[in-house]
C-alpha cells in the first residue's frame, strides 16, 4: 500500500525510489546546483505518473537555470532564453 506522504506512488517506480536517487546524484553539490539537479530528477522521474507534460516543463525550467547558472560561473554566454518565472510544485 502506497503512502500518499511517505512513499507516493509517483516516486516509487522500479526499484529505487526517486529521493534516494536525488540523495546519490547531488552528492558533491551544494546551493543552486544542488536545488536545480534535484528538481530535474523529480520532474523527469514522475512526469508519467503524475505532471505529465507539465511536469517535463517545470524539469526543462530547473535545467534552463542550471545552465544559465553554470554559464555564469564559466563566463560563458548565456543561450537560454524564455519564461523566468518559477514553475509551481
Amino acid at each position: 500500500m502506497s503512502d500518499p506522504v511517505d512513499h507516493p506512488m509517483h516516486y516509487n517506480a522500479g526499484t529505487i525510489e526517486c529521493i534516494d536517487a536525488i540523495a546519490s546524484a547531488t552528492i558533491g553539490l551544494t546551493g543552486i546546483e544542488a536545488v536545480c539537479t534535484g528538481n530535474i530528477i523529480k520532474y523527469t522521474w514522475r512526469w508519467k505518473n503524475k505532471g505529465k507534460i507539465e511536469d517535463l516543463r517545470k524539469a526543462r525550467w530547473y535545467l534552463d537555470r542550471l545552465i544559465t547558472h553554470l554559464s555564469k560561473d564559466e563566463n560563458e554566454p548565456d543561450a537560454v532564453s524564455g519564461d523566468s518565472a518559477s514553475p509551481t510544485t
